[in-house]
């Protein structure tokens, strides 16, 4: 019976020992992370109509199903105040590159001086792109 009672309290550490080790695992340290995806700002020359107020860039890929439709969606913005141009890799690698562009689709609204103020990581509605250029432009009106 004292034999049956050692291999139990023994099989009890061992089992409590490995649960430890493996909740011990599960809790690491989140990892580092990357450089944002995001630039913070463009070089209006880069990209036609430099002189227009407004930009909207949409960084696409061949590849990417997610993208298929967005250009579609940012053309009615297109006018006096508003230039439209989509950049898509590997057609236009140097663009993204320029810009370590590392995931697609990425939309950014860009000011007269090349600050971006609005950005999509991602797929978008008409409505909410159409509503961050009126936002954006309402925040700083074109000079």
């Amino acid at each position: 019976m004292t034999g049956r009672l050692v291999v139990a309290a023994a099989v009890v550490v061992i089992v409590a020992t490995v649960a430890w080790v493996l909740e011990r695992r599960r809790r690491q340290d989140a990892p580092s992370q990357g450089v944002p995806i995001v630039p913070a700002q463009l070089d209006r020359a880069d990209f036609p109509d430099p002189a227009v107020p407004w930009l909207v860039v949409l960084f696409t890929s061949q590849a990417c199903a997610s993208c298929a439709g967005l250009p579609e969606k940012a053309a009615p913005l297109v006018g006096p105040e508003v230039a439209v141009v989509e950049v898509q890799y590997p057609g236009q690698r140097a663009l993204h590159e320029r810009y370590s562009i590392s995931a697609a689709p990425l939309t950014v609204v860009v000011d007269a001086e090349g600050v971006v103020r609005a950005s999509f990581l991602g797929s978008f509605s008409a409505t909410d792109l159409w509503n961050a250029v009126a936002e954006v432009r309402r925040e700083r009106p074109a000079d």
